[in-house]
């Protein structure tokens, strides 16, 4: 897929140790919520690329990604991201992925660590178009507060675990097992081994989830 040059449009912390980069939205380019993107940079002669979610609910004007990063082992890429400032320029591709939204009238978004981009991303989407949408977020540290909080008053269901809270409860509490319903997973390996347990607890389909692995 061909590469598109675009800008920065900001840079924002959205809690500990991550950060929201808005992407002005190249002409032609267009994703639904929980695809992802290609960002690539040349850092010290050598051409690198990362992969990240598109963590806003449409791509009208601006579209966000959700960026999590280590502050003691950084790497040389979120070095770059983390330097980026309004109208800097930026290189992406895509959208790629299959496991988005996709207009589902009920949403159910499970989401650990930087997977809560994608989850939010989605049920405002799903509210917005008239549908439902719960969220089950686990992390210690929790990213998009305020999102979080204005998806809840807006009438989404949310959980927000502790990295050892009780995914299993939480996930049988959302799964409806209705007509119209999908059921999402966001974040790293341990996590979707643990939604896709608890999802099957519930009396899921584990799948049927829509699901990516962050790494």
């Amino acid at each position: 897929m061909d590469s598109l040059e675009t800008t920065v449009a900001g840079v924002r912390e959205i809690g500990t140790d991550a950060v929201a980069i808005d992407v002005a939205t190249p002409e032609g380019f267009d994703a639904l919520p929980g695809q992802f993107v290609r960002l690539s940079a040349t850092l010290e002669g050598e051409r690198v690329s990362r992969f990240y979610t598109v963590s806003s609910p449409d791509t009208d004007g601006t579209f966000e990604l959700t960026v999590s990063y280590d502050p003691t082992d950084g790497g040389a890429f979120s070095e770059y991201l983390l330097s980026l400032r309004a109208g800097d320029q930026l290189t992406i591709s895509g959208p790629f992925g299959s496991d988005h939204y996709e207009h589902e009238s009920r949403v159910v978004v499970l989401a650990g660590g930087p997977g809560i981009g994608p989850a939010v991303a989605i049920a405002e989407r799903a509210l917005a178009d008239g549908g439902t949408a719960a969220i089950v977020y686990r992390d210690d540290e929790p990213l998009h507060e305020d999102r979080l909080a204005a998806l809840a008053a807006g009438g989404a269901t949310v959980f927000v675990l502790e990295e050892r809270g009780d995914l299993a409860g939480a996930v049988a509490d959302v799964l409806t097992h209705g007509p119209g319903e999908q059921a999402f997973v966001y974040g790293f390996g341990e996590f979707l081994a643990d939604a896709e347990r608890a999802v099957e607890a519930a009396g899921g389909d584990a799948d049927g989830l829509k699901a990516e692995n962050f790494g």
